[in-house]
């Protein structure tokens, strides 16, 4: 991965009450944000997880504020059956969206979500019930035949990216793009497998994220921030 030089100002720890439960997370926000993007991470990982910290570097340096988030406490992320419970994960997702849109910092500017696996899931499933909130979703070997039913609902603006050496996941998120209405997208990063370790996949994964939420928040990328490396797009 290419080291990132942040240009935040502002990092905040924070934590968001949802029911009886805690989200805590690591807000970071840069000079003049121009939006604010929440990482809903999958199988069990968290606001540490090294791939998604470097993602939202990338996304802190073009000016996007980020909130990297435990969506399960360490009790729940222990058990398995909780990891893939949806509908716990959206609903602390939503509590999140909802947290961000007060605070002082953040109010008015667009929000996206950028998922992983499982957390992939929860973003589309958040989007499709918070249409007016969510701008637009970025999956990154996300799971989103996790909620087939909600994905003719979903007319918010999704980039699928998926390595072109994860088989499944690749064949799960192809069925799933063909039953997604509104603005879609699935690109396909050859070679690429499931965590995207290969050298230089994650910094095209961020690339590929910054423009789609970029251009969904109103802000046309400059044309120095164009990718130059090989992608399928569907």
């Amino acid at each position: 991965m290419t080291p990132v030089t942040s240009l935040s100002t502002d990092v905040r720890e924070v934590v968001i009450v949802c029911g009886n439960r805690r989200v805590r997370g690591n807000l970071t926000i840069p000079d003049k944000p121009r939006g604010v993007v929440g990482f809903a991470h999958g199988s069990g990982s968290g606001r540490f997880s090294p791939r998604n910290q470097h993602v939202a570097e990338i996304l802190q340096s073009r000016g996007l504020a980020t909130l990297l988030m435990d969506l399960l406490e360490e009790d729940e992320a222990e058990n398995r059956d909780c990891v893939f419970e949806i509908p716990r994960l959206v609903d602390r997702l939503e509590a999140a969206g909802d947290w961000l849109s007060r605070e002082n910092d953040l109010q008015g500017l667009p929000l996206g979500y950028f998922g992983a696996s499982t957390g992939a899931a929860a973003a589309l499933a958040a989007a499709a019930r918070r249409p007016q909130q969510v701008r637009a979703v970025v999956s990154r070997g996300g799971r989103p035949d996790l909620v087939w039913d909600l994905l003719p609902r979903i007319t918010v603006p999704t980039l699928l990216i998926v390595g072109g050496a994860d088989d499944l996941v690749l064949e799960l998120n192809r069925d799933s793009f063909d039953r997604l209405h509104g603005p879609r997208e699935l690109v396909v990063i050859p070679n690429a497998t499931h965590l995207f370790p290969e050298p230089g996949a994650l910094d095209q994964v961020a690339r590929l994220a910054g423009n789609w939420f970029l251009t969904h928040f109103g802000v046309h990328p400059q044309a120095e921030e164009r990718l130059d490396q090989p992608q399928l797009r569907l």
